[in-house]
């Protein structure tokens, strides 16, 4: 019975890593399929390419080990982690489906604490019990200082930019920064890739050690970095149109030079976060890059009506998806 539902466990693991790729591949993509630097397909296909190629230079899975111990091991059952699996992918179909860019990454985070602290219920113990506060409080603080700081580096680097390229030929900078845009968007594919794929790693991990596969503190087995980087990759082959109109157009009109500010911003965002084990959301990180970006030219030139509902999905994400794993569990734990 274990072994039959660890396997249903890594499916669906998998199957959420899956639609991160899809979900989240807006992301990466949005700005430079906007400014019509490389059609849907092509982006899709450059930003799969990177998410997986970085399987390749990522070893440390710091991020991993901060997931796999956000809720204590003694409140971790295959139970657990199967509610937190089945909420994490209903959230993310449901945002999906309207076109919400909500964070997958906090999506899985709520539901694994969601089951995980209906679980020390069930044993008697305090709900808050079951979750390490120091790494919960540390992604709570991230929600508002991943996006916050994408916004800071973004306006930067667009001043900069545009101090250094004051007396270029418009024509020719246009030229320039799509070329650029190219390696930018690589770079935020790469670094997504990197932080996103790590979160379902974690998971897996703590699974082989509930269902007693592994012990505590074994290396992780190699087939997981290797599955979860191929599942992301597969996902965001799938696109997510809906949610590039939005991330792309309706937060602010970008430019070539504004894109490469934007996911130079991002990426240096995720890669500063992934160094230090935070999983931050990338889709946070990533508005928040727009919106630097378009506070450059005015205040008034990003659209603050649509980023308040952003916003408002950030908020909402970690919560609903801890109740519906609540729920779930509450049904597997009375049908068990």
């Amino acid at each position: 019975m274990v072994t039959s539902l660890l396997v249903v466990i890594v499916v669906l693991a998998l199957l959420f890593d899956y639609t991160n790729g899809f979900h989240d591949a807006a992301n990466s993509i949005a700005t430079i399929v906007s400014t019509k630097v490389l059609t849907p397909f092509q982006a899709v296909l450059m930003a799969a390419v990177f998410n997986f190629a970085a399987y390749f230079f990522i070893k440390d899975h710091k991020v991993a080990n901060t997931v796999s111990k956000i809720v204590l091991e003694h409140y971790v059952t295959l139970h657990v982690i199967l509610a937190g699996l089945v909420a994490a992918i209903t959230w993310n179909l449901f945002t999906w489906w309207f076109g919400i860019p909500s964070s997958s990454s906090h999506t899985l985070i709520g539901g694994f604490a969601g089951a995980g602290m209906t679980n020390a219920l069930y044993m008697g113990a305090n709900a808050l019990q079951a979750v390490e506060m120091q790494y919960v409080l540390k992604i709570i603080a991230y929600i508002v200082l991943a996006p916050f700081i994408g916004l800071i580096i973004a306006y930067v680097v667009t001043i900069l930019i545009l101090h250094l390229c004051k007396t270029a030929r418009p024509a020719t900078a246009e030229r320039w920064f799509k070329r650029m845009q190219l390696v930018s968007s690589a770079a935020l594919s790469f670094a997504h890739g990197g932080n996103d794929a790590q979160k379902v790693m974690g998971i897996l991990y703590v699974s082989l050690i509930a269902s007693k596969v592994i012990q505590p503190g074994t290396a992780m087995p190699e087939w997981i970095p290797l599955a979860c980087y191929s599942a992301i990759a597969a996902g965001t082959m799938s696109g997510g149109w809906k949610i590039v109109k939005t991330m792309g157009s309706k937060i602010t009109k970008v430019t070539p030079l504004e894109g490469v500010s934007a996911e130079t911003a991002g990426a240096i965002t995720l890669f500063i976060t992934e160094r230090f084990g935070i999983p931050v959301s990338t889709t946070h990180t990533i508005t928040g890059s727009i919106i630097g970006v378009g506070l450059t030219k005015r205040v008034s030139a990003v659209r603050w009506g649509v980023t308040i509902n952003l916003v408002w999905a950030w908020i909402i994400t970690i919560p609903i998806s801890a109740l519906i794993a609540a729920g779930v569990f509450a049904l597997l734990h009375f049908f068990a």
